[in-house]
């Protein structure tokens, strides 16, 4: 027998607190493996076009020492603009 979305629902609304809490959290997690699932699969693929970017010089690294500076910059500025 299966159950119509509205005919789970009401029957889980006749369930006590407890065990509808414990059900709603275990079809919230199934679907949120299925989401990680598909956001892994992304992030691997955005990476490996990153990589291949990098390793083609297609585009170009930028020293970490680097980036700290700028972003110590840039917040320098907007606390001096702050205080003027």
């Amino acid at each position: 027998m299966s159950l119509s979305a509205s005919e789970f629902y009401e029957a889980g609304m006749n369930l006590p607190p407890s065990a509808r809490k414990d059900v709603a959290l275990r079809l919230l997690e199934s679907l949120e493996v299925a989401d990680q699932e598909s956001v892994d699969e992304a992030w691997t693929a955005a990476i490996g076009s990153r990589i291949d970017d990098v390793l083609s010089g297609k585009v170009e690294t930028i020293p970490g020492e680097e980036v700290f500076a700028r972003i110590d910059a840039r917040l320098a500025a907007r606390e001096a603009a702050r205080n003027a």
